[in-house]
């Protein structure tokens, strides 16, 4: 799965809003979606958990493991839905490239191997959402 989008926000802001827990706090989920836990050790082999909340009050945890870190330019790491009590399902990885246009970053982001085209799509979905969300987030951020 691959999606580009170009925000409206300097690299250097939305490099930190995908590595600064207080930042990926405030949009890191589909829109309507709350963050209510997370912690980030952003660094290879670090990782990172975090809980969302929907709408309706159903929780959801991801997790995973960074695999490279190359500011304020490359992320890369695993991401894995799991539950408190440590299930987890199928992994996947993410890379995200910051692209530097002055005042506007293009990011690209893709997310593989996944165990189902129907998984792929529910992905997107959720991450198409999120990134209408991060964008409402950088334009508050700036």
């Amino acid at each position: 799965m691959l999606i580009t989008r170009i925000f409206d926000a300097p690299r250097s802001l939305v490099f930190r809003a995908w590595i600064e827990p207080s930042r990926a706090g405030q949009w890191w989920g589909p829109q309507g979606f709350t963050v209510i836990s997370i912690a980030m050790d952003v660094r290879p082999g670090g990782a990172w958990r975090k809980c969302i909340r929907s709408p309706e009050g159903t929780e959801f945890w991801r997790s995973g493991v960074y695999q490279e870190v190359v500011e304020p330019e490359r992320l890369v790491f695993t991401y894995v839905s799991d539950d408190p009590q440590g299930t987890q399902g199928h992994e996947t990885l993410v890379t995200v490239i910051f692209g530097d246009l002055g005042e506007k970053t293009l990011m690209t982001f893709r997310q593989a191997e996944f165990e189902s085209r129907e998984s792929r799509d529910s992905h997107r979905g959720g991450w198409t959402s999120c990134m209408e969300h991060f964008a409402q987030y950088l334009a508050r951020a700036r």
